[in-house]
């Protein structure tokens, strides 16, 4: 694997390597030796699947709250999409900052999201499939999120025309809302 430290700090834009003959190619996507060199979470606690009908389908920004925090290694298997972390963590010196990549289900790239960090993606096509691997237990009461337009991070969400956004995601907190 290749490991591409982003500029939010602590996320990373991990690029699998294949290993190609004639059947085809064999590509690791996880190894927790690798990650815990790196001093990325090397813990793998859960994996999860999101299914996306149409394109222009937003999910995010979602993150957990201690005691509960979480990383994400996220992958797009099918499909195309914009994938987006944010850091969330006051002390951090990218506070506050985002950075986005394209993902697809043939590019074999993935984007680790770090602790207190608030991951997002939107749909680029139809039918885009996402796949989750997750640093810790998912907690329903520590489940934290803030809204994907939010002014003061700023995100450049492509241009897809209608957005299907589930109600929960358009009405998270503004950041510094009380």
């Amino acid at each position: 694997m290749i490991f591409t430290e982003l500029p939010v700090r602590g996320a990373y834009l991990v690029e699998l390597e294949r290993h190609e003959d004639e059947r085809g190619f064999f590509a690791r996507s996880w190894c927790a030796r690798e990650f815990g060199e790196r001093g990325l979470c090397a813990a793998l606690a859960q994996v999860s699947f999101s299914h996306n009908p149409a394109s222009g389908t937003l999910r995010g920004m979602h993150y957990q709250a201690a005691p509960h925090l979480e990383t994400k290694l996220v992958t797009c298997v099918r499909g195309r999409m914009w994938d987006v972390v944010a850091d969330l963590r006051p002390g951090s010196p990218t506070f506050r900052r985002w950075h986005g990549v394209e993902l697809s289900g043939g590019s074999l790239r993935a984007l680790y999201v770090p602790e207190s960090c608030a991951h997002g993606f939107q749909t680029l096509a139809d039918d885009t499939l996402v796949l989750y691997q997750i640093g810790g237990d998912y907690h329903p009461e520590s489940a934290r999120g803030v809204r994907w337009d939010d002014p003061a991070l700023g995100i450049a969400w492509p241009d897809c025309g209608a957005r299907v956004i589930s109600e929960r995601d358009r009405t998270y907190p503004l950041l510094g809302a009380p």
